[in-house]
């Protein structure tokens, strides 16, 4: 005995009346509970649907559905961390290594020189504006594919909101801009120690804003195959 198309979707329903919201999540507990109910019905077919489907979900204990979120949560953030880290060594191969090279170089002049204070600051205030102005144009790019697909993908929100977090850290630096002094001229593993984070903010901060979401189909595609569907 298989569930009906009407079953099926009341499925999805009882998913996101669960607090599941991603479409991903819900699938992969429809596809769940699906079977179980199945599974039931071959030794008691007169059970109810209704019956079969609540036996089914207290199979997964009395936090419900929170566990198997919170384990999809870490693995979609295990293969966003993986694009991080593949795009983020690109920048230390040929030839995107030259411009790494150039960025350090660029935060160390700016860090060891007699206008370490103003330097500083305005860099940053060029690097924070960029942040947030890339923050609220993902963040409507993103509410955009969500009305016009009216589902929502646990990989596409990380890859449009991840981004967020990265920004905190380097905002979040901004007290550090304002207390530079002479003194940091002359200690030169400070100056280094500075230049190193701030290139690897940047850098990081380009990949989440920049190219990982320039590349949001081609990676949603290969996660989900019926994303494209």
């Amino acid at each position: 005995m298989k569930l009906s198309e009407s079953q099926i979707q009341d499925l999805y329903a009882f998913t996101r009346q669960h607090f599941v919201e991603h479409y991903d999540l819900q699938t992969e507990l429809v596809d769940h509970l699906a079977n179980d109910i199945e599974a039931q019905w071959q030794v008691l077919p007169k059970l109810t649907f209704e019956d079969a489907k609540n036996k089914a979900f207290k199979k997964f204990g009395i936090f419900g559905f929170m566990d198997a979120i919170e384990q999809k949560a870490k693995a979609m953030n295990k293969r966003y961390m993986r694009y991080m880290w593949t795009e983020l060594k690109k920048w230390f191969e040929l030839p995107q290594i030259i411009a790494t090279i150039g960025l350090f170089l660029l935060f160390y002049l700016a860090f060891s020189s007699e206008f370490v204070a103003i330097a500083s600051v305005v860099l940053y205030v060029l690097i924070a504006s960029w942040v947030m102005y890339k923050s609220i144009q993902l963040n409507r790019q993103f509410r955009r594919r969500k009305e016009i697909s009216n589902k929502k993908w646990m990989l596409e929100e990380m890859i449009y909101k991840q981004a967020g977090a990265t920004s905190l850290i380097f905002l979040s630096q901004i007290y550090n801009m304002f207390i530079i002094s002479d003194e940091f001229l002359t200690n030169i593993y400070a100056v280094l120690g500075l230049s190193l984070a701030f290139t690897a903010l940047v850098l990081i901060n380009y990949i989440s804003f920049e190219l990982i979401p320039n590349k949001a189909e081609k990676l949603l595609n290969e996660t989900y195959p019926e994303f494209s569907l």
